[in-house]
């Protein structure tokens, strides 16, 4: 199997849930959202205990440091703050902090214009990358040209199959466009299927080739009592009534400036993890 299997969650306890499921586990990606559902944050907020601004780095260091310690032949994803506003210099300054806290990191920058800026100089320090919020071909087009000269395995880009669903589009078809699309670069970006919502989802991500597939515990789950089951030839993803994503006939390699990188969830999503880290400050 090519397909790399992460499990998305902020919650140590359930990377030591999901390895003892499968004896194996190729990573695990975290976010503000995530972080914040993790049971001993949700307790100190049940007490009435925020956090102050400098602790709530301490504490989100924490978390991803025992993560990594579970997956030393892993890789965890760890997110910088940045709302649409974030200028490169203070993204910059994130991403080289949290890249020092553990081994094996790949930091998440969400799509912004500034966050692409901080992405290039990034690569060419060697520093792993996902980029994160990805709802068009254009937003992965523009990440393959900010990246170039990365090796394989330093870049990732998270299209999010779940959210596009909830607006009535076929989330599994952007995945397939950006597969398609990056036949024809260079290898150096591998495509991780995000927001991923039931096991037809993860099945679907399997049959298509994605490079990695983050799921939460309940999905992997789910897989593991079907034996882990690689879907056969007949199994058809079934999209219902959602509309499809048109495959865009795009050029690799032009400057990422060149692309449309805007897209309303990416901007929703944004909001959302600044809010989510907020509500713990």
């Amino acid at each position: 199997m090519k397909t790399k299997i992460f499990l998305d969650s902020g919650d140590p306890n359930e990377t030591k849930q999901a390895l003892d499921l499968f004896r194996f586990l190729d990573g695990q990606t975290t976010n503000p959202s995530l972080f914040a559902k993790n049971p001993e944050v949700q307790a100190r907020l049940a007490k009435g205990e925020k956090y102050a601004k400098d602790e709530i780095y301490l504490a989100y260091r924490s978390v991803v440091e025992q993560i990594s310690a579970l997956l030393p032949n892993g890789t965890v994803s760890l997110e910088v703050y940045a709302d649409k506003n974030t200028p490169c210099d203070e993204i910059l300054r994130q991403a080289r902090e949290m890249n020092s806290w553990i081994p094996n990191a790949h930091i998440k920058l969400p799509i912004t214009s500034e966050a692409l800026k901080a992405a290039q100089i990034l690569t060419q320090e060697g520093v792993c990358l996902n980029i994160t919020l990805i709802f068009s071909q254009e937003q992965a087009a523009a990440v393959y040209a900010a990246t170039m000269g990365a090796n394989k395995g330093q870049i990732y880009l998270s299209p999010f199959i779940g959210r596009l669903d909830d607006i009535g589009q076929n989330g599994m078809d952007l995945i397939t466009n950006i597969l398609r699309m990056n036949e024809m670069g260079d290898g150096h970006v591998e495509v991780l299927a995000a927001s991923v919502r039931s096991f037809e989802h993860f099945l679907a991500s399997l049959k298509y080739g994605a490079d990695i597939i983050t799921a939460p515990l309940k999905v992997l789950k789910q897989w593991k009592e079907r034996e882990m089951v690689i879907s056969d030839e007949g199994w058809q993803y079934d999209r219902g009534s959602m509309r499809a994503i048109k495959y865009e006939d795009l050029r690799l390699g032009k400057s990422w400036q060149e692309y449309n990188i805007q897209h309303n969830l990416t901007d929703i999503g944004i909001e959302k993890f600044v809010l989510d880290w907020n509500n713990l400050i």
